[in-house]
C-alpha cells in the first residue's frame, strides 16, 4: 500500500503532465498552423489581384499585430484568467484562417491573415500559455515545463507542415486552409484545463505591487531591456524563415514538397533543442544559454550561404537551424519569471513578445522586399547573421536575480 506522500507525489506528477500536455497541444496547433500558412503563399500568389510583395506585407503585418496584442492579452489573462483568454484567442484564429480563401485583395488579406488571425494567435499565444503553466505547477518544475511546452510548437510544425504540403500538392491550398481550421477547432476544449484557478502560488516577493508599478520597475531595469532587445532578433530570424523558406527553396530549384519537409525537419530538431533548453536552464545560466544559441544561429546561416544549394544542404541547414529555432523561448520566459515572479508574467513576457514580433514584421517584410529588388535572399541572410551576433552579446550583461529586491 502506497504512503500518502507517494500518492501526493503521483498526483502532482499527473497534474504536471496534464497541464504540460494541454499547453503543448494548444501551442502545437496555433503555431504549427500559423507556420504552415506560409506554404499557401504560392497558391495565393496565383490570384490576379495579389502579388508577392502584398502577400509578404500581410504576413509581416501579422507578425506586428501578434506582438502588439500580446501585452494586452497578458493583462487580460492576469486579470480574468487564462481559460477564457485562450478560448477567445483560438476562436479568433479560427475565424481569420477561414476567411483567407475569400480574401482576394491586398486589403482583405491584410484583415483576415494580418489582423484577425494574428490577434487570435497573439491572444492564445505563448505569454498566456506559459504564464498559465507557471501558475499551475511547482516552481522547481517550471524550467523543464517551459522546454516541453515550447517543444509543442515544434511538434505542431513537424506534423502539420508536411501534411499541409501534401494537401496543397494533391488537393490545393484552399483544402489546406480547411485542414488547419479543423485542427484549431479540435484544441479549443483544452483551454479549460489551463484556466487560472487561484493566485495562492504567486511569488510573495512581489508583495502588493500592482501591474503599473511592476511595469515601471521593469522598464527601468537594464536586464529586462536587454532581454527584450535580444528577443527582437529572434523574431526577425524566425519570421523570415517561416515566411520565406518556401521561396528560398524555390530559388534553390527544388520542388515545393521540400518546403514542407524543411519546416517539418526544423520542427523535429527543435523538439530536441527545446527539451535540452528546458533541462539546461533548470540547472545552469539562462543568459549564457541565450548568448551561445544566438551566436550559433549566425554560424549556421553563414555556413548555409557558402554551401551548395542542393537537397542535402537544405536538409542539414534545416536540422541545424531547428536546434536553435525556438529554444530561446524557455530561457527568455524563464528570465522574465526569475526577475519578476509569476504574478504578471503574462504581461511582461507579452511586452518581450511585442519586441519579438516587431523583429518578425521586419524579417517577413524585408525578405519579400529585397527579393523583389535583387531576386534572392542573400541581403537578408547577412542582416540576420549580423543581428544574431548583436543578440549574443547583449545577453551577457543580464543579471539573473529577482529585481524587486533591488527596487525596494
Amino acid at each position: 500500500m502506497s504512503s500518502p506522500a507517494v500518492s501526493k507525489e503521483q498526483e502532482t506528477d499527473k497534474k504536471f503532465l496534464l497541464i504540460v500536455l494541454a499547453a503543448s497541444c494548444i501551442v502545437a496547433a496555433m503555431f504549427g498552423s500559423r507556420n504552415s500558412l506560409s506554404l499557401t503563399i504560392e497558391g495565393i500568389n496565383q490570384s490576379e489581384t495579389l502579388d508577392y510583395l502584398q502577400i509578404s506585407f500581410a504576413f509581416a503585418l501579422g507578425q506586428l499585430v501578434l506582438g502588439a496584442i500580446s501585452p494586452f492579452a497578458g493583462m487580460i489573462a492576469d486579470k480574468h484568467g487564462s481559460g477564457k483568454t485562450l478560448t477567445a484567442g483560438i476562436l479568433l484564429g479560427l475565424l481569420g484562417t477561414i476567411l483567407i480563401p475569400y480574401s482576394t485583395t491586398a486589403f482583405t488579406l491584410a484583415i483576415s491573415l494580418g489582423i484577425i488571425s494574428s490577434i487570435g494567435i497573439g491572444v492564445a499565444g505563448l505569454p498566456v500559455v506559459l504564464a498559465s503553466v507557471n501558475k499551475l505547477i511547482p516552481q522547481e518544475k517550471v524550467g523543464m515545463a517551459f522546454g516541453l511546452v515550447n517543444a509543442g510548437s515544434s511538434v505542431g510544425q513537424l506534423i502539420l507542415a508536411p501534411i499541409a504540403g501534401f494537401i496543397i500538392v494533391n488537393f490545393g491550398w484552399v483544402s489546406c486552409i480547411l485542414f488547419l481550421s479543423i485542427i484549431l477547432l479540435f484544441v479549443l476544449p483544452l483551454s479549460f484545463l489551463l484556466r487560472s484557478r487561484d493566485r495562492s502560488n504567486q511569488d510573495e516577493s512581489t508583495g502588493t505591487k500592482g501591474l503599473s508599478e511592476t511595469l515601471s520597475i521593469a522598464f527601468k531595469t537594464p536586464s529586462y531591456i536587454y532581454l527584450v532587445a535580444g528577443f527582437f532578433v529572434c523574431g526577425f530570424h524566425v519570421a523570415f524563415i517561416a515566411t520565406h523558406m518556401p521561396g528560398v527553396i524555390q530559388v534553390c530549384g527544388l520542388p515545393p514538397t521540400v518546403s514542407g519537409w524543411s519546416l517539418g525537419i526544423i520542427g523535429l530538431f527543435n523538439i530536441v533543442g527545446s527539451i535540452f533548453a528546458g533541462w539546461y536552464i533548470s540547472k545552469r545560466s539562462m543568459r549564457i544559454f541565450l548568448a551561445y544559441t544566438y551566436f550559433a544561429r549566425c554560424v549556421i546561416v553563414l555556413l548555409f550561404l557558402i554551401s551548395p544549394k542542393d537537397l542535402i544542404s537544405v536538409i542539414l541547414f534545416s536540422a541545424a537551424l531547428g536546434l536553435t529555432y525556438f529554444s530561446v523561448i524557455p530561457a527568455t520566459a524563464g528570465l522574465v519569471g526569475k526577475m519578476f515572479g509569476p504574478q504578471f508574467m503574462a504581461t511582461l513576457f507579452g511586452f518581450a513578445l511585442f519586441s519579438h514580433q516587431i523583429g518578425g514584421f521586419l524579417g517577413a517584410y524585408l525578405g519579400g522586399f529585397f527579393f523583389s529588388i535583387t531576386g534572392d535572399y542573400t541581403t537578408v541572410w547577412l542582416l540576420d547573421a549580423a543581428l544574431a551576433v548583436f543578440a549574443a552579446l547583449i545577453h551577457l550583461p543580464i543579471k539573473e536575480k529577482l529585481v524587486y529586491s533591488e527596487a525596494t
